[in-house]
């Protein structure tokens, strides 16, 4: 399948330009969160997401009647969250076609999705995850457009077996592994022989057991060991954190559940949690984690949760 451009916004980006809307519609903004959006603004994929939600939120939001002021407080809180769930779900959708477009291999939130190659290769693919195939007659070639997706190669000298992630490449050894993306960044774990990971003109050579990680124009980690019980725990419907962030655990969750989760104090993503959680259930594990660190997960809709002490 040919690979056409899309312009889409990261994840990370678009969260970030919500969590500044909702802000910005629940109160007026200090000076010195004025500056700091205004910093954040000041890049132009910072600026396209943001103007990109304001549009469908402006266009979205209902006009409310006059009333006293903590009433209007209220009413503004409410039409903040529930603009910013349906722009959250139009700009998804959107991505989800621009995918489509791309992809030969996709998952939707919650599914995941075994697949045997032309070759005999197998792949599996976790939850919001999709791959674009590359084959031809001297190579094997796949992009990890987004998510995570384990590979477990078939022998074929003639025809390397390569994965392309954030600007590297995976080169399967006669090996299975895991690719994985997140916040930009790639994340290469194998669990059967070796993997050669190639990156902003270097290369490191990841053993059974072990990983390595790598940004766009940046060279791969030295591979460190890892504990593939967790990292392959999505493949059993399970998902392990060790003293992993909130705001991590919370992203690690949103794979498995269309909907957007929203701190009312951004410093609650820094809590720990460790934990064993069924991914089939991202709504009760959040609950779940929520109770075990004192705090409270209010479900606006399906589709939107308020974080709050």
């Amino acid at each position: 399948m040919s690979e056409k451009k899309c312009a889409t916004a990261a994840p990370t980006i678009r969260d970030a330009a919500i969590d500044w809307w909702l802000r910005r519609n629940e109160a007026t903004l200090s000076k010195k969160e004025q500056a700091a959006f205004e910093a954040w603004l000041a890049e132009d994929a910072h600026r396209a997401a943001y103007e990109s939600l304001s549009a469908l939120g402006d266009f979205m939001a209902p006009r409310w009647p006059g009333a006293g002021p903590q009433r209007k407080i209220r009413r503004r809180r409410r039409k903040a969250a529930a603009a910013a769930s349906v722009a959250l779900l139009a700009l998804v959708f959107l991505d989800e076609i621009a995918l489509r477009l791309r992809a030969d291999f996709l998952t939707g939130p919650g599914e995941t999705r075994q697949a045997t190659l032309a070759d005999g290769s197998r792949i599996e693919l976790d939850a919001r995850s999709a791959v674009a195939l590359h084959f031809g007659p001297t190579q094997r070639r796949v992009t990890l457009l987004e998510g995570e997706a384990w590979f477990d190669v078939a022998p074929d000298p003639a025809r390397p077996f390569i994965v392309e992630a954030a600007g590297g490449t995976a080169t399967a050894l006669g090996t299975a592994f895991i690719v994985s993306l997140e916040d930009g960044k790639a994340r290469v774990t194998v669990t059967s022989h070796r993997v050669r990971v190639a990156s902003a003109g270097g290369e490191v050579v990841v053993e059974e057991g072990r990983q390595s990680a790598y940004a766009a124009r940046e060279t791969a980690a030295a591979p460190e060991p890892v504990d593939l019980a967790r990292a392959t725990a999505w493949r059993r419907g399970k998902l392990m954190f060790e003293n992993r962030t909130l705001g991590e655990v919370v992203r690690a969750l949103g794979r498995y559940h269309r909907g957007f989760v929203y701190f009312l104090d951004p410093t609650l993503k820094a809590r720990r949690v460790t934990g064993v959680f069924n991914a089939q259930d991202p709504i009760a594990a959040l609950d779940e984690i929520e109770t075990s660190l004192g705090l409270h997960a209010t479900h606006v809709t399906k589709y939107l949760t308020i974080v709050h002490e």
